[in-house]
């Protein structure tokens, strides 16, 4: 197991990538705590990982205010006693242009994007920090961080962040012997804040479908584990070959 007697936090492990890879820390052996703002989806993960014999806890949080976060870090070591992963899932998209998106809309998708990423990341160091053995943080990017979009202007902002605070992240904490990297995915599973997941819908990519949450999980699982233990500061892109193609013509 790569992660056995871990303790991982996953945020917005409710539903599509966080719940899958809450499933699949749990199978590698880690007691996860399910952090998510929705009670029912939340008690839901946890209690399934529970019943099939693993070892999980919900916290629910709301992952912009510090308070919370704070919480939801104290939560996790009363339950557990310490926290080696943190995974820095959860993001919401305003999916509106510059002409259409309001200042109450921008600071609410940066808060819960990018700002959840500074917040958790802080006090679950803190908490590594003080244990004095290491751990691993996990931010999940998106390749709308590296491109312009003709939509979702504070979630392409929010996400170019998150690739360049994770690089300082990285570079702030490796004293600690904590490694910071980030899994970038584009169109897999549900799109952003929506339930409904189409596999069979089109997507502009070398492997031809979208992207399975179970595919993202493991290439989390990857930058979580000692399989990964040369790998510090790097946007792994999990895109089916998105990144690779030119646009617009040969």
């Amino acid at each position: 197991m790569k992660l056995r007697d871990k303790v991982a936090i996953i945020t917005g492990a409710g539903r599509n990538i966080g719940e899958e890879t809450a499933r699949l820390f749990s199978a590698e052996g880690a007691k996860v705590a399910v952090a998510d703002f929705d009670e029912g989806r939340g008690k839901a993960v946890a209690g399934a990982i529970s019943q099939g014999g693993g070892e999980a806890v919900f916290v629910q949080v709301d992952v912009a205010d510090e308070d919370s976060v704070k919480a939801m870090v104290a939560a996790t070591v009363s339950a557990f006693g310490r926290i080696d992963v943190l995974v820095n899932n959860v993001a919401i998209s305003d999916n509106k242009d510059i002409r259409e998106i309001t200042l109450a809309e921008w600071n609410r998708t940066i808060a819960v994007t990018l700002t959840s990423q500074f917040l958790c990341s802080k006090y679950v160091a803190e908490q590594m920090i003080e244990q004095g053995d290491g751990g691993a943080i996990v931010n999940i990017g998106s390749t709308s961080g590296f491109q312009g979009r003709s939509r979702a202007v504070a979630y392409a902002a929010a996400k170019g962040g998150v690739a360049n605070l994770m690089r300082a992240l990285a570079v702030q904490l490796a004293p600690y012997r904590i490694r910071v990297n980030s899994v970038v995915p584009n169109k897999i599973g549900s799109p952003v804040g929506r339930e409904e997941f189409d596999p069979s819908r089109p997507v502009p990519n070398l492997i031809g479908r979208a992207g399975l949450p179970q595919e993202l999980a493991r290439a989390v699982l990857f930058m979580a584990s000692d399989d990964s233990s040369f790998i510090a500061g790097e946007n792994l892109v999990v895109d089916g070959g998105l990144m690779a193609m030119m646009t617009g013509g040969s």
